[in-house]
């Protein structure tokens, strides 16, 4: 029996009270802090004032809390809008938001699909606003853009992790290499890179996540219109 359909352990009134959601809670405060390494049945233990034993009643393996932890912040990435297109732009920038938010997210979403009850709930309104786009296409359609969503999320989080490691922001560490790369371009052995280098729009994070989903979504629409035409 999966843990979403597990029964809790009786309420016990003269020992603190425990919940499922206490202990994820909890966990989700360790790993915002200080990532998912910080995350242990005995610091989670520590911060509710409870014996390391008295979670096993709860929560039997670490990956059964890693599962409660992100489907509790799937509650948070709630689409919504007017239309299958705005529906997808809400997940985008919802799930964004949320690895932001979480950073340790970005470590675990992807893989195998999310089954907990906030995962499907999500998964229930992306696919109701996509009723009448062709059944076939669906399930590409929403993987395509989680595929965008988790590797654009997943590059800026290493950015983040980089400034911090090397005490650099990016606007630094593109003037230590500048000089490198105006030697580099100089010899003329790059110029297609050295013009969009020279001449193309330096967008930041949030620009570039916007223009890389317009672009998602205008082939998107591209495909239903199609389909729709014939």
């Amino acid at each position: 029996m999966v843990v979403w359909e597990r029964p809790e352990p009786p309420s016990r009134p003269v020992l603190a009270q425990l919940s499922r959601e206490r202990i994820v809670r909890a966990a989700i405060g360790l790993a915002d802090a200080d990532g998912l390494e910080a995350v242990s049945l005995r610091k989670i233990a520590a911060v509710l004032d409870v014996g390391p034993m008295r979670l096993y009643g709860y929560i039997a393996t670490k990956d059964e809390l890693l599962d409660l932890m992100v489907d509790a912040v799937y509650a948070e990435i709630r689409p919504a809008g007017d239309g299958w297109r705005e529906v997808l732009r809400s997940l985008a920038e919802t799930t964004r938001k949320a690895v932001h938010q979480h950073e340790w997210l970005a470590d675990l979403i992807g893989g195998r699909p999310q089954l907990g009850p906030h995962a499907l709930a999500r998964g229930e309104a992306v696919m109701a606003a996509l009723d009448g786009v062709d059944v076939d296409a669906v399930m590409p359609v929403v993987a395509a853009v989680d595929a965008y969503v988790i590797g654009a999320v997943r590059r800026e989080i290493a950015e983040r992790r980089a400034e911090r490691a090397t005490g650099m922001d990016e606007q630094q560490w593109q003037v230590a290499f500048e000089p490198y790369l105006q030697r580099t371009f100089a010899t003329g052995r790059f110029p297609a890179l050295a013009a969009v280098v020279r001449d193309g729009a330096h967008l930041d994070a949030d620009q570039t996540f916007q223009a890389g989903l317009a672009f998602l979504l205008d082939g998107i629409e591209a495909h239903v219109r199609r389909h729709a035409d014939n």
